[in-house]
């Protein structure tokens, strides 16, 4: 449904991404990783439409994105960016209710397929006892979870979630990531950016791994978090171990204080 198409993007005509060519399947959870500024938010904010490639394309059902409406495109895309804290005096209900905006528009009333959008995305995040609540006065995780919420009910295809548990405690960050795993067995494409290299091999079907503004390698994680990838891209020496749970790989930065 979503694909990349030798995607380059550029900022006051310096290139961030060059030639980014990834397709992104129906229940698949896509991991992008790489060292800071390698252009993980670059990339997301040209899938949604945000930011306009400097060359390639981004294709939506095998058409160039910037040929629907942007509206259309939110009707099908949904964007949880960085540093989402809402500081609003609107409750949880409200701010989930604002995700249906493509569908409706800001003046036209609620339907009742809109009313079940915005419930079964609430239930979904867990946040139901919470729906009357202020947003300003939910913790870090539950305020996070209501943002997600607010993209879901947008009933998206595709989600695109940038760094959706920075800044988070172990607890929200799992219960976060326990909520994407769900979401991609119902059948929704998720792209979602990390920098936890333990986290994304435990959730991401597939990892695409940047460095420097390209692509260095994409496949399962079990490829990706090689030793060899891994020191090359972050310029760090790791150790590759195994979870003890699932023998997905694990990744242990070595410091000169952790030498023997």
């Amino acid at each position: 449904m979503l694909m990349l198409d030798n995607l380059s993007c550029s900022y006051n005509g310096k290139i961030i991404l060059h030639n980014i060519s990834l397709e992104f399947g129906a229940g698949e959870i896509v991991a992008i990783i790489g060292p800071n500024g390698s252009g993980k938010t670059t990339m997301m904010r040209a899938m949604c439409r945000v930011l306009k490639p400097s060359g390639g394309r981004v294709l939506l059902n095998g058409r160039d994105i910037r040929e629907f409406h942007a509206r259309r495109v939110a009707q099908m895309i949904s964007w949880v960016s960085q540093n989402n804290r809402l500081a609003w005096p609107f409750t949880v209900h409200q701010v989930v209710g604002m995700g249906r905006f493509p569908h409706r528009g800001w003046v036209a009333s609620y339907t009742k397929e809109d009313h079940r959008a915005v419930d079964a995305a609430i239930r979904s995040t867990g946040l139901w006892k919470h729906r009357d609540r202020l947003i300003n006065t939910l913790s870090g995780g539950e305020a996070q979870r209501a943002i997600i919420a607010r993209a879901l009910a947008q009933t998206p295809r595709v989600l695109l979630l940038d760094e959706p548990v920075a800044h988070l405690d172990m607890k929200y960050k799992i219960a976060i990531l326990d909520l994407v795993r769900n979401l991609a067995e119902q059948g929704l494409s998720i792209v979602i950016s990390l920098h936890d290299l333990n986290l994304a091999g435990l959730y991401a079907d597939k990892l695409a791994l940047l460095s420097d503004g390209k692509l260095f390698a994409t496949g399962v994680p079990d490829l990706i978090l090689s030793k060899k990838n891994l020191e090359r891209v972050y310029e760090t020496e790791v150790v590759i171990s195994r979870h003890p749970l699932n023998d997905r790989p694990q990744v242990t930065p070595i410091s000169s204080f952790g030498k023997k």
